[in-house]
């Protein structure tokens, strides 16, 4: 199964996108003519692995290598290096060419940046003396899409760079990225944006549409009606809570990255001694995208009952005789085999963790949080995990989960809290614990919560969530909806102005704007409802909504979308943006630095 995502069905051409940034690079790559070496940064490799294979890039008499510290080691008389804009880098790439030139080696080299170049790293290969000696360019990369309802902005540390850095780089970055969108499926009317960095985000795309205006015929023809930024830093609760969905469970346990996850062989039934291997987890695999956002439990009980389905079939063929018909309709099932025993392999390694008493503990933990009744017993626990020394990025999400919906910790437990911390893990983790205090993460409490008024008014917690039929997006974490989710429900159902209160408790401030030239084009306030006739575009496909995570989204909230659009009465199909698919244990380490 390939590892690059089939986008037949996705509500957006992203497949004209993804061909287009494959059609960037060949000709990057064929305008330096001869053999080449292509040095790819591995992160970037990832992304990449998303977009073109690599059997396609040999196909040009190019040799891959990922940068390391180490000298490039080829033949090629051509380097090509294609790298993000961090500086860090410019270091190895200096040094590689230092150490060629020390060896009598006659190279011509190139750094193609993604997604474009910065001065500062060229700042630094002049620094090196090497500038003179690299031609370089740019490879606008701005999105990959992981899946058909899916586009990655690629940009892992665009949380804490906005929160603690105070680099807002990333922003541009994202405004480009849908300014991109717009120039090939039409000016979005609609834009709604709550926080901080999303309200800039916004303002900056504003900007970009006035310095480079789009013609008449782009702006009759827009494909998504609605663009949602919504902020990290709005919804930090949801990130903080184990997500209880397939997918979801499967990237807590096993991180699943650029669209795969990497285990034994073992594991998946390949006796292999200690081989690793990749399995592809995206929408091409039927059996994956029928399970994939169900919650764990029912995926168990899916999954039994196709395998006892399978073997009834089979006693059928072994005992009765059969028409060529049903020997047929029999072959074809044959053939979901393999993703039959992926997926009981993988179910069967996750159980492995989800029945530990300790599993099972911390749920408990993470759900007397959200109901915020018992604060007592909460901090007891943590603190309890802190002289048990669990890993600390387990008791900072616990930890981050309390504050955030205590609104910060008391000076005294705050102080205490972080004292045992240092003592504990070590006093190297200052720097940690001072960037999530700067993030407000984990704070002394300046003011009263207001978590108990949002869980109300936005019905956070759903009891006797049904997980088997759900009819809420609460059954994603088994009683509590995302509230990032909440946001979106009602910002489709009915906007924001009627819930202006409630936004108003959440952090940064939140603008709804109607784009200038759209006064005729239907708005979110005559969009209600499947009834009215203007939901679906000219062609029958229903209206689109882009929803933008600024600072990354779980598979859980992605889950909790899809179920919204699947539901009666919806009118929209909505697609996701996001710098990165995070969990709250990478998002957590983005925030780790250590002293010395």
């Amino acid at each position: 199964m390939a590892q690059i995502p089939n986008l037949d069905n996705s509500p957006l051409n992203l497949k004209s996108l993804r061909e287009q940034s494959q059609k960037d690079l060949v000709k990057i790559l064929k305008d330096i003519r001869g053999k080449k070496c292509l040095v790819i940064e591995p992160k970037l490799g990832g992304s990449l692995s998303l977009i073109i294979q690599t059997s396609l890039l040999k196909e040009y008499g190019i040799e891959l290598r990922h940068l390391s510290a180490e000298p490039v080691q080829t033949d090629c008389t051509k380097v090509v290096y294609l790298v993000p804009s961090q500086r860090d880098l410019m270091k190895s790439i200096s040094s590689h060419v230092h150490d060629d030139i020390s060896k009598g080696l006659q190279r011509e080299y190139y750094i193609y940046f993604v997604p474009r170049r910065e001065i500062q790293c060229e700042r630094i290969l002049e620094e090196e003396k090497v500038h003179h000696l690299i031609t370089i360019g740019e490879y606008p990369l701005y999105i990959v899409p992981v899946d058909e309802d899916i586009l990655s902005f690629e940009l892992d540390l665009a949380y804490k760079q906005c929160q603690v850095d105070g680099d807002t780089g990333s922003l541009w970055h994202i405004a480009k990225a849908i300014h991109k969108l717009e120039s090939t499926f039409g000016v979005i009317p609609n834009v709604r944006a709550k926080g901080k960095a999303s309200v800039l985000v916004s303002d900056i795309l504003d900007r970009m549409h006035t310095e480079e205006p789009m013609n008449s015929s782009d702006m009759a023809l827009s494909e998504i009606n609605t663009l949602i930024l919504i902020d990290r830093e709005v919804d930090m609760v949801t990130p903080m809570c184990s997500q209880l969905t397939y997918e979801g469970l499967l990237d807590e346990f096993l991180r699943i990255n650029n669209g795969s996850v990497e285990l034994d062989s073992s594991i998946m039934g390949v006796q292999q001694e200690g081989k690793k291997m990749k399995v592809p987890l995206n929408s091409s695999d039927k059996l994956f995208k029928e399970i994939r956002d169900l919650n764990f439990e029912v995926v168990v009980q899916v999954l039994r009952q196709k395998a006892t389905s399978m073997k009834q079939d089979y006693t059928e063929m072994t005992t009765t005789n059969q028409t060529v018909s049903e020997l047929k309709d029999f072959v074809k099932k044959l053939n979901s085999l393999p993703e039959m025993t992926r997926h009981i392999n993988l179910a069967q390694h996750l159980s492995t963790f989800t029945s530990k008493p300790s599993f099972l503990a911390k749920l408990d933990m993470e759900h007397t949080i959200i109901e915020a009744s018992s604060y007592d017993i909460c901090f007891d626990y943590i603190e309890e995990m802190i002289h048990k020394q669990e890993p600390l990025v387990n008791v900072l999400r616990l930890l981050i989960l309390f504050s955030v919906t205590n609104s910060g910790l008391p000076k005294k437990h705050f102080d205490y809290l972080r004292r045992e911390l240092l003592h504990s893990y070590g006093f190297e983790h200052m720097a940690t614990l001072n960037n999530l205090e700067k993030a407000g993460l984990l704070k002394k409490q300046e003011s009263k919560s207001n978590w108990l008024t949002v869980k109300r008014a936005l019905q956070l917690v759903v009891e006797d969530t049904d997980t088997a039929n759900p009819n809420d997006i609460a059954y994603v974490f088994s009683g509590y909806a995302p509230l990032s989710i909440r946001l979106v429900q009602h910002a489709v159902r009915s906007g924001w102005r009627a819930m202006e209160e409630i936004l108003k408790l959440l952090p940064g401030p939140h603008t709804e704007t109607k784009r200038l030239g759209f006064a005729s084009s239907p708005s979110f306030a005559t969009l209600q409802g499947a009834s009215n006739g203007l939901d679906k575009i000219a062609d029958g496909r229903r209206c689109l909504v882009l929803v933008v995570f600024v600072g990354g989204v779980t598979f859980a909230e992605i889950a909790a979308l899809r179920f919204l659009s699947a539901q009666e009465g919806m009118a929209y199909d909505l697609i996701i943006g996001t710098t990165k698919m995070v969990n709250g244990h990478s998002l957590v380490e983005t925030f780790f630095e250590t002293i010395g």
